[in-house]
């Protein structure tokens, strides 16, 4: 059975969903594929205090002030075999860099799927800890992101700051 609460964040309400003790989502305050309300699962009101839900909160708390670059959650995303390809090859991209859609469909081994990728990267069903918004246009240009260009900017703005890394 589903569940989901909302915690704050400095990119706005995060609405985290778990499900058997795994998280399954993690959508902004608008997100472009966010389900529907009842594909979420009941409400926990008790949030950031039961698992999984303590363990998310407390490391996008840590994300966002600089303090972790890499997350030990239990994750469960659900989706056909080539998006689960495309999120597993998202974990793989380090803190504070970014790869293009071209790069990222090379790398799982479909060159020219450039597109493809792209979609299933806009499909990730958990932002910020399986991190779609390091892909990048050819050009290093900010392209798509379900939560909107202006936290992708932001995410990536902070990687950069804290990892001292340069995004072109």
């Amino acid at each position: 059975m589903r569940s989901h609460t909302v915690i704050e964040s400095v990119v706005g309400p995060l609405t985290l969903v778990a499900q058997e003790g795994s998280i399954v989502g993690l959508y902004m305050n608008p997100h472009r594929h966010r389900p529907d309300d009842a594909e979420l699962g009941e409400p926990d009101r008790r949030g950031r205090s039961v698992e999984p839900f303590k363990a998310a909160a407390d490391q996008l708390d840590a994300y966002f002030a600089g303090a972790l670059t890499h997350f030990t959650l239990p994750l469960a995303p659900r989706g056909s075999q080539f998006q689960q390809l495309v999120w597993a090859a998202l974990l793989n991209i380090p803190y504070g860099e970014t790869e293009s859609y071209g790069g990222l469909a090379e790398r799982i081994g479909s060159p020219g799927a450039a597109r493809a990728v792209g979609l299933a990267n806009g499909k990730n069903p958990i932002s910020i800890v399986i991190p779609c918004h390091r892909v990048v246009g050819s050009n290093g240009s900010l392209t798509g992101y379900g939560g909107g260009l202006e936290r992708k900017r932001q995410l990536l703005d902070l990687e950069l700051a804290v990892s001292g890394a340069s995004l072109f």
